[in-house]
């Protein structure tokens, strides 16, 4: 495991702070970056992502997906959590807290902003850090792979129409024109772009040379993660400091789900008699959040300085420390689950 991946909240937590504190410092800076786009698409946010994403998306080998027939189970799981189950929660928690719960705390239009950028963590299950938590977890690295190979392929079809159908729930108008040049924006052409390159990479016929360009990429992807991280709280560096009530407000449910979702797709997984190297990947792959995804579509779709993304933002603050205790928890109730 690498520095990246041990000290992962240390290196996190010290890019939030150094994102508030430049937002505070510099917010002209920040207010020229925002101001960078094309078509709803911030072109500093998206060049941030795609560097972090783009070496998580050359690991995923679709070719592997026919050996999901070795044990359906896991892979049954993490779709039903992630797509019948997941978003659904997380919208109707979105409802309950701020137009029940916060009412008399947050005004109507900042409420459904908010609830707004949870449903979109709750539709974007995780795709690139879930390789960390299986690695933390000693998952099973190729049936993690199957998750979210298959993951990703539902995405591309999935996330549009559930989003815009929550949304719509919720009363918030839906752009689809945005909606959709997002989905192919920061999930297809990734994903194409990584199976290409692995594709050229195969078709080589140098077994070194796919390892070989993810050791070099892999800093990239860390890079690209702590920038976004910083770019995000230095947008909100304002909200957060002169409305931490607000942070707490987001952070409540959002917690709620994380560890609901868990405890209910970690039962499941032992109710299926999975194997713990499957169980776990499977567990943490429907909890955690695809948070790149979210924060981009919320920016496209509400703008930099909305409620929707700040709570995508709540959600990279809330994701880390929290999935990190989760990992905590599979690690020691390892014995609860058969060996593979």
């Amino acid at each position: 495991m690498g520095i990246f991946e041990r000290y992962l909240s240390v290196w996190v937590g010290l890019s939030i702070v150094a994102g508030v504190v430049l937002g505070l410092w510099q917010p002209d800076v920040f207010q020229a970056v925002a101001g960078l786009e094309i078509a709803h698409v911030n072109v500093v946010v998206a060049v941030f992502i795609w560097v972090m994403i783009y070496p998580m998306m050359v690991q995923i080998d679709f070719s592997a997906v026919k050996d999901v027939k070795n044990n359906p189970k896991g892979l049954f799981l993490t779709v039903v959590i992630n797509w019948l189950i997941k978003p659904f929660t997380m919208a109707a928690l979105g409802w309950l807290f701020f137009n029940v719960f916060f009412i008399d705390f947050v005004d109507p239009a900042s409420a459904q902003e908010y609830i707004a950028g949870m449903i979109l963590l709750g539709v974007a299950p995780c795709t690139a850090m879930v390789f960390v938590w299986s690695q933390l977890t000693k998952g099973d690295p190729n049936y993690t792979l199957v998750q979210v190979s298959v993951n990703d392929v539902i995405m591309i079809f999935a996330f549009a129409p559930i989003t815009a159908f929550l949304l719509g729930v919720s009363d918030i108008q839906v752009p689809w024109e945005t909606l959709l040049s997002s989905v192919v924006l920061y999930v297809l052409l990734p994903l194409i772009a990584g199976a290409l390159t692995r594709q050229r990479l195969n078709k080589a016929g140098d077994d070194n040379a796919l390892q070989s360009l993810l050791a070099r990429l892999k800093p990239w992807s860390m890079i690209g993660l702590l920038a976004t991280v910083v770019l995000l709280f230095g947008f909100q560096a304002n909200t957060i400091i002169s409305q931490p009530q607000t942070i707490a407000f987001i952070a409540i449910p959002l917690m709620i789900q994380t560890y609901g979702i868990f405890i209910i797709t970690y039962a499941a997984a032992k109710w299926l008699k999975l194997p713990h190297n499957i169980a776990a990947p499977a567990s943490l792959i429907g909890t955690s959040n695809f948070f790149e995804l979210a924060v981009a579509v919320a920016i496209s779709l509400f703008g930099l300085h909305s409620g929707a993304a700040l709570a995508t933002v709540v959600g990279v603050l809330v994701e880390v420390p929290v999935m990190l205790s989760l990992v905590a928890i599979v690690n020691r109730t390892q014995h609860w689950f058969k060996a593979a």
